[in-house]
């Protein structure tokens, strides 16, 4: 259920980071609120249903029914987040507006309330499955805590780049805003949570050192013999101890921890016991946990890799803009989403296929350890077959991150007869490593290469003008929206549809200087010369100079004063232009000078 849960929480953290926050909610805020409620209860009375009458009594159809309902929640939370605008609201809240992680915080308390919710009517499911009655909020309050260190890292990691973001340090900043700052940041931060985060998981697991006696000396001489350092040796309550399971967790021996539950104890004899710890060594002694760390780390590079390469292909592409018209979300929210849909695929692709593949992998690495280390395969596979029974009869379910336990026990057995296969096993994983690490570092490679400016030029303006003309079809009579598209295309060279902007501006606000000498430049200036037409761009200054005679309107003035002909009045012109501007006094002199020495190009 972890590593589910895990990929669950990956899935809500793009729905709130694709979001962006509004100015405005789409929906009236007694609407909203109003569906909020009816989406509540429809989601408990579906809850309810599920667990009703009792009808669920065994942990994998408890696990199944869980799963399902966790997906239900995700799909409320998208519905809060994309249709009722709900971190609008929370930005609304005074404690949760200070930093940018917060409202997404928010989002992340809306999604434990619906699991809540899911917890709350699962209780009595629970009770007839693991054997033990909890109060609701004693029930919310044990989940919440087997949750909690999947989202703690992302959360703290989180907070402490904010923190580090606002930062007045201008050293701090120059890193953070180079291609490699912020991926470096989080890396190192996660290394050290990694190493540290192990001993805050046990005690919100409320793991236990298991109690002195023959169990625990059996487990300390058994480990001292394959030479593992660890911290300790817990007793797992992991369900209320009923799972049959074993873990170790910890990058080092100061935070090194063997985990195994009661059920798991009581049920294994002290041969199959000792198979457990040598897979659980196993997974240290082939640096599994190191690995997993790696793996993390790769997903960085490759989500960076993919990053750039995606942004230009939107941004250039008028097939989004297309959709962009059709859909009428904003320019910004439509770049979030579809540059954020490469990201979510690729999270699935990698955790799901790569990273599970790994796992699988090395689980089977993990059984083939306590194999060797026991020299025979029946106690592995003793453990293997009465986990599967006593679980529910498990035994052909799949597994994407462990490998069916049938599966598992076929390997061992044709390893026993043909146990050349060990080898080949631990071949296959080296050069699937091998494999990944070359991809890694090429895809490092090729972020090494990209030019930081690749976003640059058109495919920037492309995304401006989106944005402009957005703001124009909601406010049409807003002036500034036309000069500033105008100005877009007047940079981008697409001069008629400059001109059509400008002329709409000067139509909703005939007396602004900065659009008259912006449009009077355009027609002195145009590279397609059929578009110049100085005697126009004349009048058009002179109105601009009369209603704001600034050093760059003045400028524009001369310029059209010289291209019909009249020397003096440009020289005039351009040197009051250079009297007010002494800051750009290079300029406006080499105008002057042009204006003194040459004469105007023929029309």
């Amino acid at each position: 259920m972890f590593y589910n849960n895990l990929i669950y929480l990956l899935v809500v953290i793009f729905i709130l980071t694709t979001k962006t926050i509004p100015a405005t909610p789409a929906l009236a805020a007694h609407t909203a609120l109003l569906l909020f409620l009816l989406k509540g209860v429809v989601f408990s009375l579906v809850a309810r249903r599920i667990h009703r009458g009792g009808r669920i009594q065994q942990s994998p159809r408890y696990f199944a029914m869980e799963q399902r309902l966790s997906i239900l929640a995700i799909a409320a939370l998208g519905i809060d987040v994309y249709l009722l605008d709900c971190q609008y609201y929370f930005t609304n809240l005074p404690w949760l507006n200070s930093l940018p992680t917060l409202p997404q915080l928010g989002g992340i308390m809306l999604f434990f309330g619906y699991l809540a919710i899911i917890w709350t009517e699962a209780r009595k499911s629970y009770g007839l499955v693991f054997g033990r009655s909890y109060g609701a909020w004693s029930f919310i309050s044990s989940n919440l805590k087997a949750n909690l260190p999947i989202i703690l890292p992302w959360l703290i990691l989180s907070l402490l780049s904010d923190l580090l973001t606002i930062s007045p340090l201008p050293a701090v900043k120059n890193f953070l805003a180079s291609p490699w700052g912020e991926p470096t940041l989080f890396l190192l931060l996660f290394l050290l949570m990694a190493l540290i985060f192990p001993a805050i998981i046990i005690r919100l697991w409320g793991c236990t050192p298991l109690p002195p006696g023959k169990e625990r000396e059996r487990i300390e001489a058994f480990c001292q013999s394959q030479n593992l350092a660890y911290a300790d040796i817990l007793s797992w309550p992991l369900f209320e101890g009923r799972m049959l399971t074993a873990g170790v967790m910890g990058l080092t021996r100061r935070f090194r921890y063997l985990l195994i539950t009661p059920g798991l104890l009581k049920a294994m004899t002290e041969d199959e016991i000792d198979a457990v710890l040598a897979h659980e060594i196993g997974h240290v002694k082939r640096h599994h946990l190191q690995l997993y760390i790696l793996f993390f780390a790769g997903f960085l590079i490759f989500a960076q890799l993919i990053t750039y390469p995606s942004l230009y292909l939107l941004l250039s592409s008028n097939i989004f803009y297309k959709l962009i018209s059709i859909s009428g979300q904003s320019p910004s929210d439509a770049l979030t989403f579809a540059s954020m849909a490469p990201m979510l695929i690729l999270m699935l692709v990698y955790f799901r296929y790569l990273f599970g593949y790994f796992m699988r992998n090395f689980e089977r690495q993990a059984d083939l350890h306590a194999f060797s280390t026991m020299a025979d395969s029946r106690p592995m596979i003793f453990v293997l077959e009465k986990i599967a029974y006593l679980s529910g009869n498990i035994r052909d379910l799949p597994s994407w991150h462990h490998f069916g336990i049938g599966e598992r026990v076929d390997f061992l057995l044709r390893c026993e007869r043909d146990r050349s296969l060990v080898k080949r096993h631990d071949r296959k994983v080296a050069l699937s490593l091998a494999c990944y690490l070359l991809a890694a570092a090429t895809a490092g490679l090729l972020i090494w290469q990209t030019p930081s400016n690749l976003l640059d030029g058109a495919p920037r303006a492309k995304f401006a003008q989106a944005v402009i003309e957005q703001k124009i079809s909601q406010t049409p009579n807003d002036p500034l929206w036309h000069h500033l598209l105008g100005d877009l295309q007047h940079e981008r060279k697409q001069y008629p549809q400059a001109i059509n902007a400008y002329e709409e501006a000067l139509r909703l606000n005939p007396a602004d200087a900065e659009t008259l000498n912006n449009f009077a430049w355009l027609l002195l200036t145009a590279e397609e010369t059929a578009l110049r037409n100085p005697k126009q761009a004349l009048r058009i200054a002179k109105k601009a100079a009369a209603l704001t005679p600034a050093s760059h309107i003045l400028d524009t003035l001369a310029r059209a004063y010289w291209l019909t002909g009249n020397r003096q009045q440009a020289v005039a012109r351009e040197e009051q232009a250079l009297a007010m501007a002494p800051d750009n006094e290079d300029y406006y002199r080499k105008q002057l000078d042009l204006y003194k020495s040459t004469s105007p190009p023929e029309p």
